[in-house]
This record gives structure tokens, sequence and C-alpha cells, in this order.
């Protein structure tokens, strides 16, 4: 049997018990025999991007944060939309990431769960091209209506989104694990 691959996930919401990490919880359950899921839902946690830091002394959870998604085989991100646009949050973790590679080549998932969410969507695939990060529309998904579709559990109830779920983890297997 091959290994579990090592996936980091960022979790974009400000949100405790967002529809994003019950979403993740699911991500998990449907794909735990291939991957092994680090989750990060402390955005919160980082101090503000501050370029002067960035090589020189950049603060310890930076260090750590940068870190895994180095070490990780994959890195999935699930987030919502804020006002048009990704939250701020998960811009600011991103910017620290900026001036580095640790998004070069790194095999990426993103998963956008919101309201409308295509904006964010967008403009996240955008900066994550930006950084070189490695993914498809195969292994990009947008949720429209996400609160409509799943209950109180975290379980879909929309049957098209659940089978959506399902091929974008199976594009996402393909792409962290190609042979």
């Amino acid at each position: 049997m091959a290994r579990k691959k090592n996936i980091f996930v960022i979790i974009g919401s400000a949100s405790k018990n967002s529809s994003n990490e019950k979403l993740v919880d699911l991500i998990a359950n449907l794909s735990e025999q291939a991957f092994k899921l680090t989750v990060f839902t402390d955005l919160k946690s980082l101090t503000h991007f501050d370029a002067d830091l960035t090589f020189d002394n950049p603060p310890q959870a930076i260090v750590d944060f940068r870190s895994k998604i180095e070490q990780a085989d994959g890195v999935l991100i699930c987030t919502p939309e804020y006002v048009f646009s990704i939250p701020s949050g998960l811009k600011n973790a991103i910017e620290w990431c900026v001036a580095t590679t640790v998004f070069s080549d790194k095999p990426l998932g993103i998963l956008t769960a919101s309201a409308d969410g295509q904006k964010g969507h967008e403009e996240l695939k955008l900066i994550m091209k930006t950084l070189m990060a490695k993914f498809s529309d195969k292994t990009t998904l947008l949720i429209r209506g996400i609160k409509g579709k799943m209950n109180e559990l975290g379980e879909l109830t929309d049957h098209k989104t659940r089978e959506n779920l399902i091929t974008f983890i199976e594009e996402y297997k393909k792409l962290v694990n190609p042979n």
C-alpha cells in the first residue's frame, strides 16, 4: 500500500465551526486512505506581514507556517469569500510566502465555499498561479451557496455538490501522486 501523503490544509475562514471547517472534515473522511491532513485554522495567530522581516528576522510562527507548507506533499486551501475577495487573514499568510519558494511546484487544491465566492475564487487562483503552485481547473472547486447545501452535522445535502467534491478529491489525489 502506498504511503499516505501529508497534506497541509489552510482554512481561510475566521469563524469557528465554519462551513469550510466542516468541508475539510468531510474531505478528511473521504480521503483517509490517501491523505493525512494537518489542518491550520489559526490565521489570526500570524503577525501582520512586514516585508522588512520576511528574510532576516521572520517571527517564529511564520517560520513554522512556511515550514509546514514546504514539508507537505501538497497544500489544500479551503476558504470563504469575504466582500468579493479572499479573507484578510489568508491574504496575510500568503504574503509571508511571496518572497519564498514554498509554493513553487507544490501540488495545490483550492476550494472556495461561500455565499457566492466567484471573485474570491478567481483571485486566489491568480495569486497562487503567481506563486507558481501546481494546480489545474480540476483541482479547484467553487461551491456557491454552501450554507444551503450542508446540514448542521456537516453533511452535504446537495447530491451534485457531493459528486463535485468527490471528483475534486480524486483529481487532487492524481496531482499529489501522479504515478
